[in-house]
This record gives structure tokens, C-alpha cells and sequence, in this order.
């Protein structure tokens, strides 16, 4: 096991700051933001008070995604505890986001109440690519393993997105920005409250020219364009009292350039490839109080769908295809789902359901046979939450799931908060079992293996948060573990297997076992009204234990073991809002070999936002200001030092 030498020299540097505290709002948010009384839902799937809810969570509100000025939704990720993220070029090419180590196909993501999934890529998950924030106005954030109520994918953990409510009877907000790269961005919002209707609808663009994926110090020269249009929208209407229904959709459409592998040499370098993505989810539901509001009951239907197409124009000559198209994937999934809360008692509460889950995969490419198939996963989950004790709050729950394939397979978890009685500490701790169902393209596809077992862990962590000075200042400590065994990997028949008889170029087996453990400080001072101090540091030692590999005992690759962030905010007397914005990263390597070094590097960000009325705001930031090299993915290019300025309204 690797010592955590350089971890512990890092730590140091961040401790005294002792960035955001897990469970909390990020250190720019006001005081009732950080409180212990904020509610959550993605921990128990129902509304909660963060000083009963026993796993490791973060919040960030609409306040904190304003004051960051991310527009990416994995650039803001990156700032919290326990994350980390690699992405392959500009914005608009592939995007992994590591949870504590974990794949990245191992997090699920919500998008008002959907989990996102699309059959169609190879591992199943949900690519970070073209997800904006858009009009993403709350995310939260909960870190290990969380299937019990998530279902397949949640073993790194699950992120909860939120987009906007309205605020007033009939009202909207816009924000427009340009800079570096010719990006402009932009979103338009329009909303209203009525007495038995909320409405609000939402559209944004973002385009830029781009920077070569391939790494313009190794020779990239041609700039890889991205357009990513989005939109969302949400209608509830009041039937009677204790009767509600809920309609949401959002909608993505990207297109994006990107690099490949049929430049001259056949190797990777500058190319005219590019992809087009169309994703959308639709979301109806039907909810009913008991007339004293301790029971709910909730139906609902999910759907989503997402369709990728790439082109290779020079294709047809240097393969001889027919067509430029090289892949087509479509992936569509479909969800019926009841859902009960029962507050029983002042002290407790159930959350139990079941589901019925169907997905599909129409794939083609020049290369494989096409694929066209399915699977359904039928589900029962129920978890326990109890006030045991005055401030002690334990949580239990068990789930199980039915795969046409595999088979069943259970899951559980159990959660303990202990706010002292103090009410400004609270000790928590949380073991958690999760799982990954083998994707359909693992299954079917020309290198597939139907007798694949789901990937499986347990993780567990514990932790301490303490809050002083009227909520001034806010730390705490977590520490982690996960064992995962099971996983999915790629077998490429270099060494002889019976599987190789009829899939002599690879195929999927349950080969790799993993082990991650860390350490998360986090936390925030604010030392005056004016002045606000944050950090967060995180060490993530990750290794491989898959017995009798060749890469047995290396760390995974794109996963430094230490990151950090820190801030520091000024509010000036002119209503003028500062922040200059650290993150560090160390080394890690590229390869499961470990032969293909990523060096560790700093950047340095800038912030500022002056606000000239109640409703109008002008912004601007300078993202990498010492312009630094590095990279997160190896030969893939980075933005260096780029500059960007807007403008908020509401009306």
C-alpha cells in the first residue's frame, strides 16, 4: 500500500483553510446556507436535514454556482472534495468524473428525478461531455456507494442535479458571455407561479472555436469547434390539495470536432473527425399527501434517450467505406416507478419502492456487427431512518434487483449521524454496497460475454464536522475505503482463453479488483463580512488488485492522488465581489502500466462581478492565469490562459 508522504506535506498547506465541510454548502454561501438544518434529498431520496443524514455530502446552491462562474457542470465538480476529473481536449470532448477513484461509469447522475444512462456507450454510463449549467440551479453531491436506493452504477457515488423553480408570479433571468476561443455563451429563462400551476421553461447555447485535442506542444494545429445547445422545462399542477402532477424534460444537441487515429502515420494526431449527440429525458409523475402530509405516495415514468453519430470525411479513402458515417449508437431507456414516504413517527421515517426498468441498444459501425437488443431490470428497495436517541439518527435500508441475465442480486446500507449536544458537531459514519450491471454493449456486442457478473463493492467512511462562531467557521474530516471486485474489463486474447475461440479479437470478462481509501479535508472561514477563506484537500490512493495481472498493485490511471482547492472572496464597499481561486493537482499516470507519467500542476483563477442593480450583474474571470501547461489525459491538449466576461439579468 502506498505511503502518503507527499499527501500528508500537501495536507498541511490546505489545513489551516480546511476547505468545504462535506456535508455543507460550498464556503461562499451565507450563513443559513452552511447551517446543519440544510435539507438535502439525495441521501435518502426524500427531504432531510444534513445534521441527520449519516453519509458524506456536499451542496452547492444557486449562490455558489453563480459566484464560480463555471459554466461547464465537470468544471465546477472538480472544485469539491473527493472528485476528480479528465477530459479528453476543449470542452465538448469526452469527460470522466471520478468519485473517490472510482469509475467514471460508476456515478450515477439525476437530472430533476431522472438518472441519466445511455445503453448505447460501451460501459453504460453517462459521459459529462455536454452537460452545461445551463439553468442548473442546485447540485448535491454524495460520495460511496449508494445502490440501496440508486440501483446499478452508484459505487463511486451519485450526483443530484437541480434545475431552477420559479421565484414570482411571471418573471425570467438571462445571463450572455464571450471570451477566450470565440466562446459565447448564453441562457434565457421564463417562469411563473400560480395558484395551482408552476411553470418554467429554460433554453442555452454554448459555442466555442475550440483548442486542438491533440496537444498543440506535441504539434496539434487544427482547433476542434464545439455547439451545445440545451434546453428544460417543468410544468406541476395542483389537482386538488393533496394531488399534483409533475411534468420535466430537458434536451441536449451537440456537435463537436475532434482528433483521431487515420493522420498519415496512423497514429494520433490532428484529423477531421467529428460526432454528433442528441440526448433527451421526459419525466411524468403523479403524487399524492395524505391529507396530514406523513404519507406519499409518487408514480412516475422516466424516459431517455440518447442518439451519437460520428464522421470520418477521409473515411472512404483510407478505409474504403461506403460512408463517412463510423458509428451509430442509439440508447434508450424506460422507467415505470412507485415511490412511498411514510413519516410514522416525529423520529422516523420509510422510504420504500419498486421499479420496472427497460433498456435498449441499436448500435452499427463499420468495424462490428450491428447490435440491436435489450434488458429489463426489475427492483424493490426500502430504507429505515429512526431517531434512536436525542441527536442520534441511525439509517438501514436493502434493496434487490432482477436482470434478465444475471440474475438477482441484493444490496445494503447502513448510515449513523450523531449531532452532540452541543449542536454545532456531528460524527458520521456510513458502509454502503454498490453495484454495476453489465452494460448491453458488454453483453452483446461482438466482444461480448453473456455469462458477465454485475461489478460489486462495499465502501465505508467516517467523518467529523464542527461548526463555530455562529457558522463562521465550519470544518471537518472524513476518511474513506472501498474494495470493488468484479469489474468489467477488456480481455484482448493475448493470452489463450476459451472465449478466444469465437471472439478472437477480445472480448468482456469480470477480471479486475480495486481498492481505494483517502482522506477528505474540507472547510471555511469567514473572518469578516467582507472576507471568506476555503479549501478543500483530498488524498485518493487508488490501486489495482487484480490477482495474477501484470498490473497488480499500480495506481488507476487519471486518478492523482492529491488535489486541492482554495479560495479566497472579498466584497468591496462598491458592491465589487473578488475571488482569486488555487487548484492543485499532483502526478498520476495515463496507463493501467503505469509507464505514461501526467505531471502534477497548479492553476490560478481570478474572479470578479460587480453588481450595478439589484437585477443586472456584470461579471468577468481569468481562467489559468499563468498560462501553465499540463495535462489531464496524455497528448490531449488543454485550455491555457483564457479570459471571459458577461452579464446576468432577472426580470
Amino acid at each position: 500500500m502506498k505511503k502518503p508522504v507527499v499527501s500528508a506535506l500537501t495536507a498541511v498547506s490546505f489545513i489551516f483553510f480546511a476547505g468545504e465541510a462535506p456535508a455543507q454548502t460550498t464556503p461562499q454561501s451565507t450563513e443559513s446556507a452552511t447551517s446543519l438544518q440544510e435539507v438535502v434529498v439525495v441521501a435518502n431520496r426524500a427531504p432531510e436535514p444534513l445534521s441527520k443524514v449519516g453519509n458524506s455530502v456536499t451542496v452547492l446552491t444557486d449562490e455558489d454556482i453563480q459566484q464560480s462562474q463555471a459554466t461547464v457542470a465537470s468544471d465546477l465538480l472538480q472544485q469539491t472534495p473527493g472528485i476528480t476529473v479528465a477530459r479528453n481536449g476543449g470542452v465538448g470532448q469526452p469527460t470522466s468524473v471520478f468519485i473517490r477513484g472510482a469509475e467514471s461509469d460508476q456515478t450515477v447522475v439525476i437530472i430533476d428525478g431522472v438518472k441519466m444512462t445511455d445503453p448505447s456507450l460501451p460501459a453504460g454510463g453517462f459521459d459529462f461531455e455536454n452537460l452545461m449549467i445551463g439553468d442548473i440551479s442546485r447540485i448535491e453531491i454524495l460520495r460511496g456507494a449508494e445502490s440501496t436506493l440508486y440501483g446499478s452504477d452508484a459505487i463511486g457515488g451519485v450526483i443530484n442535479i437541480v434545475t431552477a423553480d420559479p421565484t414570482r408570479t411571471a418573471g425570467g433571468s438571462a445571463s450572455l458571455e464571450g471570451g477566450s476561443h470565440d466562446t459565447g455563451d448564453g441562457t434565457l429563462a421564463l417562469g411563473g407561479i400560480s395558484d395551482a400551476l408552476m411553470w418554467r421553461v429554460a433554453g442555452n447555447y454554448y459555442g466555442t472555436s475550440g483548442i486542438p485535442t491533440f496537444d498543440e506542444y506535441l504539434g496539434g494545429r487544427r482547433d476542434c469547434a464545439s455547439q451545445i445547445a440545451g434546453g428544460s422545462g417543468q410544468l406541476r399542477y395542483e389537482l386538488m390539495p393533496d394531488l399534483e402532477l409533475d411534468f420535466r424534460g430537458y434536451v441536449v444537441s451537440a456537435r463537436s470536432d475532434f482528433d483521431g487515429y487515420d493522420t498519415p502515420t496512423g497514429t494520433f494526431g490532428d484529423d477531421n473527425e467529428y460526432g454528433k449527440t442528441q440526448q433527451g429525458i421526459g419525466y411524468a409523475g403523479l403524487t399524492w399527501h395524505s391529507p396530514d402530509h406523513t404519507f406519499t405516495n409518487r408514480l412516475s415514468v422516466q424516459y431517455t434517450g440518447s442518439e451519437t453519430r460520428n464522421y470520418d470525411p477521409d473515411a472512404p479513402a483510407n478505409y474504403g467505406y461506403p460512408t463517412t458515417e463510423t458509428f451509430y449508437g442509439f440508447g434508450r431507456n424506460l422507467r415505470e416507478e412507485y415511490q412511498g414516504n411514510w413519516q410514522f413517527s416525529s423520529a422516523g421515517q420509510l422510504v420504500f419502492g419498486a421499479q420496472n426498468e427497460h433498456s435498449t441498444i441499436n448500435s452499427a459501425s463499420p468495424f462490428t456487427p450491428n447490435i440491436n437488443t435489450g434488458v429489463v431490470i426489475d427492483s424493490g428497495y426500502a430504507q429505515l431512518q429512526y431517531e434512536v436517541l436525542p441527536g442520534l439518527n441511525l439509517t438501514a435500508g436493502e434493496r434487490y434487483d432482477h436482470h434478465d441475465v444475471y440474475g438477482g442480486h441484493s444490496t445494503g446500507q447502513f448510515a449513523a449521524a450523531w449531532l452532540l449536544p452541543d449542536q454545532d458537531t456531528v460524527l458520521r459514519a456510513s458502509f454502503g454496497q454498490g453495484f454495476k450491471a453489465p452494460s448491453l454493449y458488454q453483453l452483446y456486442s461482438s466482444y461480448g460475454n453473456p455469462a458477465l457478473l454485475p461489478e460489486t463493492s462495499n465502501s465505508w467512511d467516517a467523518g467529523v464536522e464542527h461548526h463555530a462562531l455562529a457558522d463562521h467557521l465550519v470544518v471537518s474530516a472524513t476518511y474513506f475505503q472501498r474494495t470493488s471486485n468484479d469489474l468489467i474489463n477488456f480481455f484482448d486474447c493475448s493470452t489463450p482463453s476459451p472465449l478466444c475461440a469465437t471472439e478472437p479479437f477480445g472480448y468482456y470478462a469480470n477480471i479486475q479488483r480495486t481498492f481505494a481509501q483517502g482522506v477528505e479535508l474540507v472547510g471555511s472561514f469567514k473572518a469578516t463580512e467582507r472576507l471568506s477563506l476555503s479549501a478543500n484537500y483530498s488524498w485518493i490512493d487508488t490501486e489495482d488488485r487484480s490477482l495474477g495481472s501484470a498490473t497488480y498493485g499500480n495506481e488507476l490511471p487519471r486518478r492523482p492522488a492529491d488535489v486541492g482547492n482554495a479560495t479566497v472572496s472579498y466584497l468591496w464597499p462598491v458592491k465589487l465581489s473578488t475571488a482569486v481561486a488555487v487548484r492543485y493537482s499532483g502526478p498520476s499516470f495515463d496507463d493501467a502500466a503505469n509507464q505514461i507519467r501526467l505531471g502534477g500542476y497548479v492553476l490560478l483563477d481570478l474572479r470578479a462581478s460587480l453588481a450595478i442593480s439589484k437585477s443586472f450583474e456584470l461579471y468577468a474571470r481569468v481562467e489559468n492565469l499563468t498560462d501553465r501547461h499540463y495535462e489531464v489525459a496524455y497528448q490531449y491538449g488543454t485550455l491555457g490562459r483564457s479570459e471571459y466576461i458577461g452579464g446576468r439579468l432577472t426580470f
